[in-house]
């Protein structure tokens, strides 16, 4: 019987709302319960560690420049995001991301996620089908 591979099983987020904060670097700084829950991993495990630790291979680059670009330029950014979970699941959340300002400078930045909707889902996939199909070739 062949089973899918953790990487293609889907761990559903339903509710709450996972808050985390990181450096400029994207060095994660506090992670809350919730992150932790989903992500399945410890605050521990989590503190200290690039926020990409969640990214998911389905994502592209070009997806994660765009929240770069924006965010570094002092603006908000709002998407919908496929993470991966510590035991290879993945979850979809609604993000939105801010800087952390200090006395006018920017000293990292916070991201509020909750679940993404099937509509936020199944309108994001063939996006970021498309831009991981550039990025091969």
């Amino acid at each position: 019987m062949n089973r899918p591979s953790p990487i293609d099983e889907e761990y559903v987020f339903e509710n709450g709302l996972i808050i985390s904060s990181t450096d400029l670097k994207g060095i994660i700084t506090y992670a809350n319960r919730k992150f932790c829950e989903i992500a399945g991993y410890t605050k521990d495990e989590l503190k200290g560690k690039n926020h990409n630790i969640v990214r998911h291979p389905d994502m592209p680059k070009a997806a994660f420049q765009e929240v770069w670009d924006t965010i570094q330029s002092g603006q908000e950014w709002t998407g919908v995001v496929k993470n991966l979970r510590k035991d290879g699941k993945y979850y979809w959340v609604y993000s939105h991301i801010a800087p952390v300002t200090n006395d006018g400078a920017t000293v990292g930045y916070t991201a509020a996620r909750r679940p993404a909707s099937a509509t936020e889902i199944e309108e994001s996939v063939p996006i970021y089908k498309d831009l991981l199909s550039k990025e091969s070739n």
